[in-house]
């Protein structure tokens, strides 16, 4: 594996470095909002249970503005796919290869992790732990799966998404953002979260699709006009908050009548606009400073683990929250006293402690990937012409896009579970076969791939 630093020196000029500056800069503020919130106690029955403070702190769900910052993953991913997918066309590449290559990073981490949480939950289970506390466990650790759910699909739906956007431009992601305003009447007028349930593709499509219009340009956002679509979604969202129907904030919180990104709400797409406006303001000075060789190295070695960092945070913090409290040192439980403010100083220390021991054992699994995809597209740079060729991607395609369904459909299964007595893994069993049994066709058919003469 190559050191940080080769990596670092050998990124072409071409590279968008603001890109990779935003998706670790992302990924940082969840962890980071995650951690914040998190509040755990024991109960009288000697039990560690964990909650938001957000219900207890009405008056910082305006905060939420900084730290909810998926819509800029996506915005990111729609630019590092239209990137990734018009290079891979540009040589001659098929979407079954390309999902393949896109699958190489994201896969083995996750399928990594699954086995970790299972195991770690039938061990647990082995050793008489309480049943009803390892589900909990483990629901909490599986959170942020819901993500992963999201964002692989709708990277799957890439060179589909992409032929529109260069057919019909902004109007696609525009009749996306028409329907999530459809869902949202629907939902406040009758009052039933179904009725907008379209919206949890739409909302989190248009995104995705909005960031292939500012990569290419189809969407211009000179200096000007990226302030003033930053000062209009500023003032549109204090509208929709304020005398608005929306909540304030724009992570979910326990007991609210309305949550914003589940499914996403016109709130929420206008608090990804105005993002989109910030990540435009600093595009040219952020590009600027990763020219810089310290910099540009930090930030590539965030994005070498990022999604390590992701998967593992809450592993983190129920390890972090176990390790205090044997040491007596759990931090007080009531978000309304200055002691628990002052509380999250040792509790971020101890669970960044806790992930960055995580990331030094684990994350060879996510670094590995870059090296193979290199290798892999070093050697596919030759495809096959003609009848023969076409078959055999033919013949590739429908397993390939039948594992990627199955690996999607049983994290999607694992998501909706919810906490609960699953099995001796903690988890629903035939989800996690889904998961694994696809990850393993899909990690054949990008052996088999490598091997195209």
């Amino acid at each position: 594996m190559r050191s940080i630093h080769d990596l670092a020196a050998q990124t072409p000029s071409s590279r968008r470095r603001d890109l990779d500056l935003l998706r670790a800069a992302a990924i940082g503020a969840v962890v980071l909002g995650h951690w914040l919130t998190m509040t755990v106690e024991r109960t009288p029955d000697g039990h560690l249970v964990g909650f938001t403070a957000l219900p207890e702190l009405p008056w910082a769900h305006a905060l939420t503005w900084l730290f909810q910052v998926m819509p800029v993953f996506f915005l990111v991913g729609g630019a590092a796919n239209a990137i990734s997918w018009t290079r891979q066309r540009a040589r001659g590449g098929t979407a079954t290869r390309w999902l393949l290559d896109r699958s190489a990073r994201m896969f083995p981490p996750l399928t990594a992790f699954l086995l970790a949480v299972a195991t770690a939950a039938a061990i647990a289970r082995q050793a008489g732990a309480p049943p009803d506390v390892v589900a909990q466990a483990t629901a909490l650790v599986i959170l942020p799966l819901w993500f992963l759910v999201v964002y692989l699909a709708v990277t799957a739906l890439t060179p589909l998404t992409y032929r529109l956007h260069e057919r019909h431009g902004l109007a696609v992601p525009a009749t996306m953002v028409a329907g999530v305003a459809i869902g949202d009447v629907l939902r406040l007028t009758t009052g039933h979260e179904l009725a907008a349930a379209a919206s949890f593709a739409l909302g989190w499509l248009a995104i995705h699709h909005t960031g292939y219009a500012w990569h290419d340009g189809t969407l211009r956002l000179g200096p000007r006009r990226a302030a003033t679509l930053v000062v209009a979604g500023l003032a549109t969202l204090v509208l929709l908050t304020g005398p608005g129907p929306y909540p304030v904030s724009m992570v979910s919180v326990p007991g609210a009548a309305i949550q914003n990104p589940s499914p996403p709400t016109l709130a929420l797409l206008t608090l990804a606009a105005t993002q989109l406006g910030v990540a435009a303001l600093l595009a040219r000075p952020a590009g600027r400073w990763l020219t810089q060789p310290r910099p540009w190295a930090v930030v590539v070695a965030l994005n070498t683990v990022v999604l390590t960092i992701y998967l593992w945070h809450l592993v983190a913090a129920l390890a972090g929250a176990l390790a205090l409290d044997a040491l007596g040192l759990l931090p007080p439980s009531d978000p309304t006293t200055a002691a628990w403010w002052l509380g999250r100083v040792p509790w971020l220390a101890a669970l960044a402690a806790v992930l960055a021991v995580l990331v030094v054992l684990l994350a060879r699994v996510e670094t590995r990937a870059p090296a193979r995809r290199a290798s892999g597209v070093a050697e596919g740079r030759r495809t096959r012409r003609g009848i023969v060729g076409v078959t055999t991607q033919l013949a590739r395609s429908g397993p390939v896009v039948g594992a990627y369904v199955a690996a999607v459909a049983g994290l999607l299964w694992l998501t909706v579970a919810g906490g609960g007595l699953h099995g001796p893994f903690a988890l629903p069993t035939a989800a996690l076969a889904l998961v694994l049994a696809g990850s393993a066709v899909l990690r054949l058919g990008r052996a088999g791939a490598r091997r195209v003469p």
